[in-house]
């Protein structure tokens, strides 16, 4: 399933989702904005990867004195998609 997920609370503005319907697996994750090299790191980190895996792994992760990331937010997009 393809999908944008609105970031909030962030530097990145949407995150471009693709996760196998039937697997959960993760075939590709892009940023649209945020910190180049973090984000294109962690792109290429969870491909291939669970969406329940990485869930576990990134939810709650802050940045700074934000209460949230952009791990985190990715972490809550791939939450909304393994709900629906």
């Amino acid at each position: 399933m393809k999908t944008v997920y609105t970031t909030q609370g962030t530097c990145s503005k949407a995150i471009e989702l693709d996760v196998d319907d039937a697997t959960g697996i993760i075939n590709s994750v892009q940023f649209v904005g945020g910190c180049p090299g973090n984000t294109i790191g962690i792109s290429q980190l969870v491909r291939g990867m669970k969406a329940e895996d990485v869930i576990n792994k990134l939810e709650g992760v802050r940045c700074g004195m934000k209460p949230t990331s952009c791990p985190d937010q990715l972490a809550r997009a791939l939450r909304q998609i393994v709900k629906s």
